[in-house]
């Protein structure tokens, strides 16, 4: 999936992914898109481990970016996000997401999205819902 129209716009605005350093990479599959994020002050827990709340931001925001790269001339909004953590990482650590479109609808995609850390070990699975809005 080619991310690259989107990371342009990512680009040009103070927004979370740029807040918690999240990267975009697009992939040669169609159906899925990739991010990565190191585990750092701006995204940790005061424990040094990654927090929920930015394993959480990171795969709804890289299913937004798969939505819009998907839906070009429309608004795609996240309306649910569900997640398990599984795994702690450490400040840091990097982390990888890749996001994977489940349900390709109209008004609706559906994205499984699997984080792990530098060591391939599964972090985090979270299922992310988008509504796309006809712009």
């Amino acid at each position: 999936m080619d991310v690259e129209k989107i990371k342009k716009t990512l680009s040009e605005s103070h927004n979370l992914a740029a807040s918690l350093g999240m990267q975009f990479l697009s992939t040669p599959d169609e159906d899925s898109c990739i991010a990565k994020m190191v585990v750092n002050e701006s995204n940790c827990q005061p424990y040094g481990y990654l927090s929920g709340g930015a394993s959480l931001a990171l795969a709804e925001t890289l299913a937004g970016v798969g939505s819009a790269a998907l839906c070009p001339d429309n608004v795609c909004v996240g309306i649910n996000v569900s997640g398990h953590h599984v795994k702690a990482v450490k400040v840091g650590d990097t982390v990888t997401a890749k996001a994977t479109i489940v349900q390709n609808g109209r008004a609706l995609h559906v994205w499984n999205v699997e984080l792990t850390d530098t060591q391939g070990d599964l972090v985090s699975t979270v299922v992310v819902t988008n509504y796309v809005v006809n712009h």
